[in-house]
């Protein structure tokens, strides 16, 4: 069965937001920080930039790539939170960049009766849309987190809305 319209939207959408848009600037904001900086937490209560990379890297895996691919699921989503520093920031966005890859190909072939089918991943049972959606979600919220803590760290502006004009709004396209 094709994809109709309607999904096919979304699934643009979502591999826009996720791929072109949430991916290369959490890329930016952590490529030009240090190995220290990259692990290094606030507070015992708080996650490390290398933290966060970790929980996207199976976020994605599971929900994505595990999923969709009837792949066994090895998650050790406690390990995520429980790293503090044998991998290099290289490293991290390596890892990401190839979960990523393996997410867009996912991303790319998915067809209306996937996403309305039932799927059962971390526990959950639910759609193949709402499986796109939880990650990208997802993503969003701790991508956020990421640029929020290389802000803090680096003191600079790290130029993502320089698309607006000075009176905020952007100069045509859609987002």
């Amino acid at each position: 069965m094709p994809t109709d319209p309607a999904c096919e939207h979304f699934l643009q959408f979502s591999r826009n937001k996720l791929l072109e848009q949430y991916w290369p600037r959490l890329q930016k904001a952590v490529e030009r920080l240090s190995d220290e900086q990259i692990w290094w937490r606030p507070n015992d209560a708080s996650n490390s930039i290398g933290n966060l990379i970790l929980h996207l890297n199976g976020n994605v895996w599971q929900w994505l790539v595990a999923s969709f691919n009837r792949l066994e699921d090895r998650r050790d989503r406690p390990a995520e939170f429980n790293a503090t520093g044998d991998l290099t920031a290289a490293d991290l966005l390596r890892r990401l960049g190839q979960t990523l890859d393996e997410a867009a190909k996912v991303l790319a072939r998915l067809k209306s009766e996937q996403l309305l089918a039932t799927w059962h991943i971390q526990g959950y049972t639910v759609t193949g849309l709402a499986a796109v959606y939880q990650v990208v979600e997802h993503f969003g919220l701790h991508y956020g987190q990421i640029v929020y803590i290389a802000k803090m760290q680096e003191g600079r502006d790290l130029g993502f809305s320089s698309e607006l004009s000075k009176s905020g709004r952007a100069h045509g396209g859609s987002v």
